[in-house]
């Protein structure tokens, strides 16, 4: 990984989805702007906020996606994430382990 990028694995494949209802969501369906949750696998030498292992928050709609060794993976720069949600963040008292 070079610089600023992050590569993250996505949690939940395209496609159909279903809402807490049990209601089945069709992949045509037009939603609203929607971020996704994502885990970082990997990261560039100048990343300072995440780190691998670590869950973030992004917009699908801005991404390049790569394959590796028949895998899919996303690749963006670390401003392009929206939050990240770490354990090792959970330490603290105050701390809700999510920051933005």
């Amino acid at each position: 990984m070079l610089h600023d990028r992050v590569l993250v694995r996505t949690d939940i494949p395209e496609g159909e989805r279903r809402s807490s209802g049990g209601i089945v969501i069709p992949a045509t369906a037009a939603v609203g702007r929607r971020l996704a949750w994502a885990e970082v696998v990997a990261v560039g030498q100048s990343v300072r906020t995440v780190e691998p292992g670590d869950r973030v928050l992004y917009d699908p709609e801005d991404r390049a996606e790569v394959e590796v060794r028949g895998v899919a993976y996303v690749l963006m720069r670390e401003r392009d994430l929206h939050a990240v949600a770490a354990e090792r963040l959970e330490g603290s008292e105050d701390s809700t382990g999510l920051y933005l």
